[in-house]
Formats: C-alpha cells, sequence, structure tokens
C-alpha cells in the first residue's frame, strides 16, 4: 500500500529547525479566495515567513470567476461591489484605478442590484402582457415598506409571531397579501397582479440571499446583515482583478494550484504516539458526503521529532503529502464543511460547532448569460421580469424538476451594449438551479428562449448565439454560492463556526463547558492551566482557524465578508506571535 510521507525537507532541515526553536511559526491557508489571500498576505506583511496556500482548483480567486469573452468580461461570481463607505473591497479597486471605467448607470443604489440603473424594469406576466408602471411603483413601494419591517425583529429586538413561523418568506408573504387585500381602492384585476408579483419579488430575494426559498430564511436574524453605505459599482475589467492584487504581494512558491486537502489532524501534541507514516485513506471524491465518507482512514503518524518538537497540525493532501504546521487557516465553503466536515477534521469537531454548521444556510444562486446578435428590448428596458399570474395565491414555491425554469425570477440587461454587447443575465436558485446545472447548454437556452417568447408575446425571438452559466451548486470545492442564517440559526452560530481550535478557556462556547467535553475538542480544566504561550506549553493555540464569508457575522454572503474575515484570522496569529517579531526587529 502506498504511504503518505510528511514533507520532510522543509521541517528537518537546519534552517528550519532553527526556526521551530526561535518559534517562526508555519502556517497552512487552505484555499485561495479572497479569506485566503487576504490571510496570507496580511501575514507575510507582518514577518511570518513560512505561509503555505493550498488551493484545491487550478486557479485562485475561489467564488470569484471572471471571465473574458471577446472584449467583455462576464462575471460567474461575486459581481459588484457592495457599498464604498469603509468597503476594503472598493478602497482596493479605487486607489487601483479599477472604477474609472464604472459608469454612472453602475453605480446602483437600489437595494436590489441591477447592472444598471438606467431605465426601467419592464414586468411582464406569462400571459405575455406587461404590467402597467404605475402597479409595479405601488407594488414596489408596498413590499419595500414590509422588507423594512423584516430588519425591525433583530434591530428592535421585536418578537416575532408564531403565524410567521420565524420566516422571512411566510411573513413577507402574508403581510404583503393582507395590505393588497385590505386596499378599498384596487380593482379586482390589478389585487391578482399585485399578488402574484409577490412571487417574483421573492424569488429576486431569494437569489441575493442564495436560499431555496425565503420561507427557509430566519426572521429574527434577518437584520443582523449589514449593508455598508454607498453606491453597488461594478468593476469593467473584471473582479478578478481585485483576487490579483491581493496575489500581488504574495511569491509564486507560497501558492499550490491543484491540491486538495483530503484531512486536517489537528491537537497531534496530545494525541497517541504515533510512527513514521500515514496510510492512505481509500480512493474517491474528497468533496463526497460525510453521510458517505464518514470519518474512515487511518489517523497520521508523527514525524520522528521529540515530544517538544511535535507539530501540532498535520494537513493530509490528496495526493498523500502530509504538510506539518502550527496553525491552519481554513476558508473551504459553508458547503463543503455541510458535506464532508465528519472526514475533513481529526478529531472531530466540537459539538457546538458541528450544529452551528448544520444550522447555517447556504445556497445556490447561477447566472445565465444569452447572447444576441441583436437587442429584442428596448433602449429604456433595463431587466425583464417573469411573473406568473397563476401562482397568486401559491405558498412556498418548489417546482417538480420538468419545470424547474419557473424558478428564473428575470433577466438583467448588460450595460453598457458598447462593452457587453447584447447579453442578458438570468437569475436562478435553490433546488432548481442544481437541475438546471444538470441540463445542457442547448437545453437550456432552448428553455429560456421560449420563456423570452412567451412573455414579450413575442414568437419571434430568436435563440440566442452563445450561452454561459455557472454551476456553483455542483461545484465540488464550493456547493453552494453564498451562506444565510437560515431559520433556527442566528448570529450567534457565526460566531460558533469562526472560533479557532483548541477552544481556550476564556473563549469556551457555553454548550461547550458541560461534562461531555471530549479529548482534542475542548481544554479540560487541568489543560486550561496550563500555559498557552505559542512557545511553552503542551498545548498549542490556534491550531485551527475559520474565515471565509460564512464567518463573518455581519458581512455574511459578501466579498468583503470574506477579505475581512481572511484578515481577522491573520490578526489572531499576527498578535499570537507579535513579542516573537517584536524581539527580531
Amino acid at each position: 500500500m502506498q504511504s503518505c510521507e510528511s514533507s520532510g525537507d522543509s521541517a528537518d532541515d537546519p534552517f528550519s529547525r532553527g526556526l521551530r526553536r526561535r518559534g517562526q511559526p508555519r502556517v497552512v491557508v487552505i484555499g485561495a479566495g479572497l479569506a485566503g489571500l487576504a490571510a496570507a498576505k496580511a501575514l507575510l506583511e507582518q514577518g511570518f515567513t513560512d505561509v503555505t496556500v493550498l488551493e484545491a482548483s487550478s486557479c485562485i480567486g475561489g467564488r470569484v470567476q471572471s471571465v473574458k469573452l471577446g472584449h467583455a468580461t462576464f462575471e460567474l461570481g461575486a459581481t459588484w461591489i457592495h457599498g464604498s463607505h469603509g468597503n476594503p473591497i472598493y478602497h482596493l479597486a479605487e486607489a487601483n484605478g479599477l472604477l474609472e471605467e464604472t459608469t454612472d448607470g453602475e453605480r446602483s443604489v437600489g437595494r436590489i442590484s441591477l447592472y444598471s440603473k438606467n431605465g426601467v424594469a419592464c414586468y411582464l406576466t406569462n400571459c405575455g402582457r406587461r404590467i402597467p408602471k404605475d402597479v409595479v411603483e405601488e407594488f414596489s413601494d408596498l413590499y419595500n415598506e414590509v422588507y423594512n419591517l423584516t430588519q425591525e425583529f433583530f434591530r428592535h429586538g421585536k418578537p416575532v409571531n408564531a403565524e410567521s413561523q420565524n420566516s422571512v418568506g411566510v411573513f413577507t408573504r402574508e403581510e404583503v397579501r393582507n395590505r393588497i387585500r385590505d386596499d378599498p381602492d384596487d380593482p379586482e384585476a390589478t389585487k391578482c397582479l399585485k399578488l402574484a408579483m409577490i412571487q417574483q419579488y421573492l424569488k429576486v430575494e431569494s437569489c441575493e440571499s442564495s436560499s431555496h426559498s425565503m420561507d427557509d430564511v430566519s426572521l429574527s436574524a434577518f437584520g443582523e446583515w449589514t449593508e455598508i453605505p454607498g453606491a453597488h459599482h461594478i468593476i469593467p475589467s473584471g473582479f478578478m482583478r481585485v483576487v490579483e492584487l491581493l496575489a500581488e504581494g504574495i511569491p509564486a512558491h507560497v501558492i499550490q494550484l491543484g491540491k486538495p486537502v483530503r484531512c486536517v489532524h489537528w491537537d497531534q501534541a496530545s494525541a497517541r504516539p504515533r510512527g513514521p507514516e500515514i496510510e492512505p485513506r481509500g480512493e474517491g471524491d474528497h468533496n463526497q458526503d460525510a453521510g458517505e465518507g464518514g470519518q474512515g482512514g487511518e489517523e497520521p503518524r508523527g514525524d520522528g521529532r521529540d515530544e517538544e518538537e511535535q507539530w501540532p497540525v498535520l494537513v493530509e493532501c490528496e495526493d498523500c503529502e502530509v504538510i506539518p504546521a502550527d496553525h491552519v487557516i481554513v476558508t473551504v465553503s459553508l458547503g463543503v464543511l455541510k458535506r464532508q466536515y465528519t472526514s475533513f477534521f481529526r478529531p472531530g469537531l466540537p459539538a457546538e460547532k458541528v450544529a452551528a454548521i448544520h444550522r447555517l444556510g447556504i445556497g445556490t444562486t447561477d447566472k445565465i448569460f444569452l447572447e444576441f446578435e441583436e437587442p429584442f428590448w428596448g433602449p429604456e428596458c433595463n431587466s425583464i421580469q417573469f411573473v406568473w399570474e397563476d401562482e397568486a395565491e401559491s405558498g412556498t414555491l418548489t417546482y417538480p424538476p420538468e419545470l424547474w425554469y419557473r424558478k428564473i425570477c428575470g433577466f438583467d440587461v448588460l450595460y453598457p451594449p458598447e462593452r457587453y454587447g447584447h447579453v442578458l443575465s438570468g437569475w436562478i436558485c435553490g433546488e432548481e438551479a442544481l437541475v438546471m446545472e444538470k441540463c445542457d447548454d442547448e437545453a437550456v437556452a432552448e428553455i429560456c428562449t421560449e420563456m423570452l417568447r412567451q412573455f414579450t408575446g413575442n414568437p419571434n425571438i430568436p435563440k440566442p448565439r452563445r450561452i454561459l452559466r455557472s454551476a456553483w451548486g455542483s461545484n465540488p470545492y464550493f456547493r453552494g454560492s453564498y451562506s444565510y442564517t437560515r431559520v433556527g440559526s442566528s448570529g450567534a452560530d457565526v460566531e460558533k463556526l469562526a472560533t479557532p481550535l483548541p477552544y481556550a478557556e476564556s473563549s469556551k462556547l457555553a454548550q461547550g463547558s458541560s461534562s461531555k467535553q471530549q479529548p482534542g475538542h475542548l481544554l479540560s480544566s487541568k489543560c486550561s492551566e496550563q500555559s498557552l504561550d505559542p512557545n511553552k506549553g503542551s498545548i498549542k493555540p490556534m491550531q485551527v482557524l475559520f474565515s471565509g464569508e460564512a464567518t463573518h457575522r455581519k458581512y455574511y454572503s459578501t466579498t468583503h465578508g470574506a477579505l475581512l474575515s481572511g484578515q481577522r484570522e491573520a490578526a489572531r496569529l499576527i498578535e499570537m506571535y507579535r513579542d516573537l517579531f517584536q524581539q527580531g526587529t
């Protein structure tokens, strides 16, 4: 049987051993998205010399994926800089001239972001008629009033009544419906249109939240997400330019591409004595569901050092290389954690961290770009929104697989056409997005064309000449787009997810302070009396740190949340070794 051997070249040479005696730490960052790059960059700038970034895919960027077709750049992942006042992504882009070609129309201040604030949204029904502009405006005002109410439950400690089921979707749908039905001035035909528009707006909201349905989103926690003031900005040259700027200060040898991690073996100093090799795990997809993968495979064994030189963490890669480290910063998505947390960590995660992973939500939001030879929409149209009249009285929207296309909420017009050509960007989320990902391009293009013909009432709309779409849900390195606070979860779960391991006495979670503590999960009372100095004592603190958008309590789901979370975890280590680096100056 093939064995996985530790990377001994950098660990056993005299220089590296000398660094360890002086306390120079080795840090491994898992993931080269915004969080991982931000963490690595911050550490290197503060004097850390032994930093390695392991990226499973063939490129950096994570959920930033800019695709250049012809002269245009299309964003399959992150698209907007959300807010400008104090947003580190905005300041990085602005300082480097990335927003110089951003048009006024691409500086949207609206809550629901479009590619352009110019023009008007065209709300069309499946019967081929356009909803009058005044009806759309009246409904939009009403919906936004109710949306503002959803923020008050968290921000003002407003109690949630049982009828809402603590669900944003249930509360919003019923509140808007009641107001529409109680309006004495609207004729029944207008009321029916407005009732049907509720579902369309909730589909848009679901795409923004990356949830299957807004019924899944916690009402009591919804208002904790914080919007940064200022406009939303698009980067004409591509959001990937921000990623490249972050990576510029990182030496090329630090980042290893195509290097998926199989397992993080932590708390090695307190584990049983081990021999010199790690038996390889069985073959298979390292992203397979935890229920299928379990915790099979041998645990790693030490690298022959005496006890005081024992590495606290061993990072086992899919190619069987084992990289010893003092600290590991895990930036994988919540979707990956949900799939493989049982096999990804040895020993297993503490029960309260596992519970947080289960409670928090992550869904799939996909884009469908359609390029046409000529526009069939008018110059004043900035989007085409699909309103199904037969959904006026519907509850939660879950469609059978063959009707997945009904979850497409609409298509935005990419602006300006001089840059993009004649392109529409469709949005779909939830389980229906996963069905779409399984279809081939031809089938998706055909279905989208038929929808556009049906809703516009124009049977002569040609098929697009090109289609481009994302597939975040089925991507084994992401398993979703971004996170949200699901019904039953709260910001406290985000904090639990972000807490480093092993837990220090001062950061014990309430659920973890009971007699159910397990070795390697929570520091026992005996361990808590031992020194947590990085160079002294038997318990190495902050062996496994967690970052990524899902770990930021106020800015989850955003690129700035991801970047800030990476800087946050780097700051923990910088503070931990502050005295060491001050002595070296």
